[in-house]
C-alpha cells in the first residue's frame, strides 16, 4: 500500500465523516441559536430550555436525512471492502 493510497483513504474518510456529521451539527447549531435569541428577547435564563428543541431537531434531521446518510456510509464501506485486495498488492 503506497502512501498516496493511505492519504487518499484518509481524505475520503474525513470527507465522509464531515458529510455524516454536518447535517446533525448544523441543525443543533441553528436551533441553539434560535433558542438563544428567544431567551435573550424574553429574558428567560433557563439553561435547560434548549435541550428538548435540539433533541427533537436532531431526531427530525435523522429521520429525514437518515436514508441518505446510511447510503453514504454504506457506499463508502462497500467500495473500501471491494478495493481491499487491490490495496494490499
Amino acid at each position: 500500500m503506497t502512501p498516496e493510497t493511505v492519504m487518499s483513504l484518509a481524505y475520503q474518510g474525513m470527507v465522509i465523516t464531515l458529510l455524516l456529521a454536518a447535517p446533525l451539527l448544523l441543525t443543533a447549531l441553528a436551533i441553539g441559536l434560535l433558542v438563544s435569541l428567544f431567551q435573550a428577547a424574553t429574558q428567560i435564563n433557563e439553561m435547560t430550555l434548549s435541550f428538548i428543541p435540539k433533541i427533537l431537531g436532531v431526531f427530525a434531521t435523522l429521520v429525514l436525512m437518515g436514508p441518505w446518510l446510511l447510503q453514504l456510509i454504506t457506499d463508502f464501506t462497500r467500495d473500501l471492502i471491494q478495493n481491499l485486495p487491490q490495496m494490499l498488492f
